[in-house]
């Protein structure tokens, strides 16, 4: 999945905080829940205008990313 299907930024939506591609679901929403001991499964279903592809696409950009600055 490329990475403008998962999320984007624009100064429109939410002030440019970056949220899952055709919804207005800040990415960093789904780390909050994560964080506070949610499930995916429970994420998905307080926000189900985010598929459950874009959430674990962007879990894995977030792996990679950290992975790369670690190198």
């Amino acid at each position: 999945m490329d990475k403008h299907q998962i999320y984007h930024s624009d100064p429109e939506i939410i002030g440019g905080t970056p949220v899952f591609t055709g919804t207005r679901v800040p990415v960093d929403s789904l780390i909050i829940h994560l964080k506070a001991g949610d499930s995916i499964e429970q994420f998905l279903d307080g926000f189900p205008s985010v598929s459950r592809e874009q959430a674990e696409a962007f879990l894995e950009l977030a792996l990679a990313e950290v992975i790369e600055s670690r190198a």
